[in-house]
């Protein structure tokens, strides 16, 4: 069994997770993830090589990666929490904090800044009612970002919202693109 670890828009493996909203901290790895991650083992030739699909699987199934997530991981891979923290932090596709659960990634570097860049991130601020970079819309459902690259100069403004890639966006498409979204 491959394990689908990527979501959608329609995914909702990109809920908001506010350790308020929700009490204590809930292991992942139980039950179906804990069975994902056992099958996951029998692929890499070490525990630590499955560090990233399991961080995967806990950003899947609580929205963000939690320092308390982080332990859990590193108990189950017999690495230490300042080594999954390590790797946590330097990769910027896991989240160290509860986002929306449509997410929302803007290219802002040269090329694209000088396609209007900037004003496509404003339009998404304003259309999502999110009003400050990186934090969730008040209810909980965007969480918007600039990005340094998404590898399309030829496409600016390049967008990801979740995993989908949409190039050449301009304020005038945002309305369009977050009506897909309802």
């Amino acid at each position: 069994m491959t394990p689908d670890l990527v979501g959608g828009l329609e995914s909702p493996d990109y809920a908001s997770h506010d350790r308020a909203a929700h009490g204590p901290y809930k292991p992942v790895f139980v039950g179906e993830p804990k069975r994902e991650l056992d099958e996951l083992l029998t692929r890499y030739p070490t525990k630590m090589a499955a560090l990233l699909p399991a961080l995967w699987i806990v950003q899947r199934e609580h929205g963000w990666v939690s320092e308390e997530a982080m332990e859990e991981v590193a108990g189950l891979l017999d690495l230490t929490p300042a080594y999954v923290k390590g790797v946590v932090t330097f990769y910027t596709m896991y989240h160290q904090h509860p986002v929306g659960k449509y997410f929302i990634q803007v290219c802002t570097t040269s090329p694209c800044g000088i396609c209007g860049a900037e004003d496509v991130v404003r339009a998404f601020l304003r259309h999502t009612n999110t009003g400050e970079l990186g934090v969730p819309s008040p209810d909980g459902r965007f969480t918007v970002i600039e990005v340094e690259c998404l590898g399309a100069c030829g496409f600016a403004t390049p967008v990801m919202i979740n995993e989908e890639f949409i190039e050449s966006v301009t304020p005038d498409k945002v309305p369009e693109l977050l009506a897909r979204l309802a």
